[in-house]
């Protein structure tokens, strides 16, 4: 046999690789790490079921207990008929009204004495009154004058009753302007003299011994001369309360 009939190198097998040649860089890297958030950037942790059923409780308890309150005010409302107590002021006299020239200026002194009715036009309420504060004047727009105040006590009204209150005021030495002065005692000799009256006071409610609450109450009465009360006219009283009531009476 000849020598050319054997190869001389024999082919590698594949995937062979030659033990004395370099090992070949395959570019492997190792996989790159996650990166560490801040703790605010973390996955946030889910509330307990508890927490929710409190919530829902609360939620719950506080909406039924407004239900009940709502149907209480109405019931209460419908069935007692709430009104507010109605002021007129029943006379208004001065008894001194003296205009004196000084060299230091022009002065006023006056006593007035004024009757109030207090009227309960409820059937199942009794009113409560705290203490009054009775204000009077004279005049009207730029000649308005102060004739003093005056505090009330305290005093109840009953179901369906008329309460008459008895105010006196007085102003001592009070300055006035000239030409002020002259025009209400021009008005005061010719009884067309305009009179005032604001009372602030609280009240609260009676019902069935049961005594609600103290609610501050605004009256003013004014716009009528004394030749008008003297025949029997009545101002018209305006109460103001909760800031967004107005009845006129």
């Amino acid at each position: 046999m000849s020598q050319n009939a054997f190869p001389s190198v024999l082919n590698k097998p594949p995937g062979y690789q030659d033990p004395n040649s370099p090992p070949i860089n395959l570019g492997f890297r190792p996989p790159p790490r996650k990166p560490i958030l801040p703790p605010s950037f973390g996955p946030k942790k889910k509330r307990s079921s508890c927490c929710h059923v409190c919530c829902c409780f609360f939620c719950i308890f506080f909406s039924i207990l407004i239900a009940l309150l709502l149907i209480f005010a109405a019931v209460f409302y419908f069935w007692f008929n709430p009104k507010l107590p109605v002021f007129h002021v029943k006379s208004f006299q001065i008894s001194r009204f003296n205009v004196t020239r000084k060299p230091h200026g022009t002065h006023l002194d006056a006593a007035a004495t004024m009757a109030i009715e207090v009227k309960n036009p409820n059937r199942k309420m009794t009113y409560y009154f705290g203490d009054t504060v009775v204000d009077a004047s004279v005049g009207k727009g730029g000649d308005e004058t102060e004739l003093g105040t005056m505090k009330v006590p305290k005093f109840t009204s009953k179901k369906q009753s008329t309460t008459s209150l008895k105010v006196e005021t007085k102003a001592s030495n009070k300055q006035a302007d000239d030409a002020v002065a002259d025009r209400l005692l021009a008005g005061y000799k010719a009884k067309s003299l305009a009179v005032n009256v604001a009372a602030k006071t609280k009240v609260g409610v009676g019902v069935g011994g049961l005594k609600i609450g103290m609610l501050g109450v605004t009256v003013n009465c004014k716009g009528i001369t004394m030749k008008q009360l003297a025949g029997g006219d009545t101002p018209n009283c305006v109460t103001h309360t909760l800031r967004w009531i107005d009845i006129r009476s």
